[in-house]
């Protein structure tokens, strides 16, 4: 009987040994493959975040066709003559003959007055010159008759003188009589009110029996009388927008009466001052009135056609950013990154705006911009808004 058991002689197998270095290499390549892939994978995903971090913008070009552009302003229509009539006497209303819209011509009679009061003093007036005539009179006889007793010494020079300067002051005082009868008939012709111009009565303050008092305070007048055969619009024009208007200026106007319908103006003058509390200068228009439509007071809308001016560019509203420097639009270059442009405003449209310096035609312009963008900024654009900027361009 042996001392060893038979297993403890036994050899080993050949084979386990490169079983056991597969083994590890194959973990090792799991191991290296999974790894590879990890990094491959975080690469990715790095290279996918910054690529989505670009933003995507839509740009526009701006335009050249600016067009001539209209500004309309808030204007009011006047007649061409607007005369309130007061009495000249005082008196009571006699009679009226026109009311309000009634068309009337230059010298029309209106109405009358009664005036007791002056009528008498007409009377005693012409009842002076009588008086003064008559002294007149006979202080010519008197006077005649020293001249020709002077001429035989039978009176002295001294009595003569006093008779005929006698007479000289009655001859005053008849022309003075006379001047105070011509003026208080001049009077009584203003108890005949008539219209001072061919036009229409927009206003009757007046009735019969109605107490005039001349002068008296607040006093409305008795007639108002227009001439609306042509009529003057006053418009008060922002000072930006004055230096594109003058006078000869073609305009068309609106009022609510006639909506849909246009009427045709013409600037004639201008204040060609700049008023110190509206900052705007008065322009007056003048239109005709021949079919009598249009009414003196009348509020009208009147647009201004602007003709367009040189090296002006158009751009959506939307487009114009509030930088710490003043406006900015933001353009895309070639290589895709951004450029911060600043730009002046001409004038502001609603939708859009007129630019006057720092855009050309051809910047590509992005529209809506983030508040974020900046200068050198990498940015994606838009196929669609990209193929619209290029038929623009």
């Amino acid at each position: 009987m042996h001392d060893n058991p038979e297993a403890l002689h036994h050899k080993p197998q050949r084979w386990l040994k490169p079983a056991a270095l597969v083994g590890v290499g194959v973990a090792t390549l799991i191991v290296a493959v999974g790894a590879f892939s990890r990094v491959t994978a975080n690469q990715d995903l790095k290279a996918w975040t910054a690529q989505e971090s670009i933003p995507t913008v839509d740009v526009i070009r701006p335009s050249t066709e600016s067009a001539a552009q209209n500004f309309v302003l808030p204007g009011q229509i006047q007649a061409n003559y607007d005369a309130v009539i007061h009495a000249r006497v005082p008196g009571y209303l006699k009679k009226w003959y026109v009311d309000i819209g009634a068309r009337v011509k230059a010298g029309q009679l209106l109405a009358e007055i009664d005036t007791p009061e002056l009528d008498q003093q007409l009377a005693q007036a012409r009842a002076d010159l009588t008086t003064a005539e008559a002294n007149q009179k006979l202080s010519a006889l008197t006077s005649s008759r020293w001249s020709n007793l002077l001429k035989q010494d039978a009176v002295s020079h001294q009595e003569a003188d006093e008779k005929a300067g006698d007479l000289q002051a009655k001859t005053a005082l008849v022309q003075a009589a006379k001047a105070n009868v011509d003026r208080l008939m001049a009077l009584e012709s203003f108890k005949r009110i008539v219209a001072p111009f061919d036009g229409v009565v927009t206003a009757r303050n007046t009735d019969i029996g109605a107490l005039i008092n001349v002068a008296a305070a607040n006093d409305p007048g008795l007639f108002t009388v227009a001439d609306v055969h042509r009529l003057r619009i006053y418009v008060n024009v922002p000072q930006d927008d004055s230096a594109a208007i003058s006078p000869g200026s073609p305009a068309a106007f609106t009022v609510p009466e006639y909506p849909g319908r246009t009427f045709q103006a013409k600037l004639v003058s201008s204040s060609d001052a700049v008023g110190a509390q509206s900052g705007a200068v008065l322009v007056e228009l003048q239109t005709d009135n021949a079919d009598g439509l249009l009414k003196p007071g009348d509020y009208a809308q009147v647009q201004f056609p602007v003709p367009p001016a040189s090296g002006i560019v158009e751009v959506p509203a939307s487009a114009v950013m509030f930088r710490h420097k003043g406006m900015a639009v933001a353009v895309v270059g070639p290589d895709s990154h951004v450029g911060i442009k600043y730009v002046t405003v001409q004038r502001d449209l609603g939708t859009t705006v007129e630019l006057a310096g720092g855009l050309g035609p051809n910047d590509r312009v992005v529209d809506n911009p983030p508040d974020s963008i900046t200068q050198g900024q990498l940015v994606r654009v838009s196929g669609a808004s990209s193929a619209a900027a290029d038929r623009e361009g």
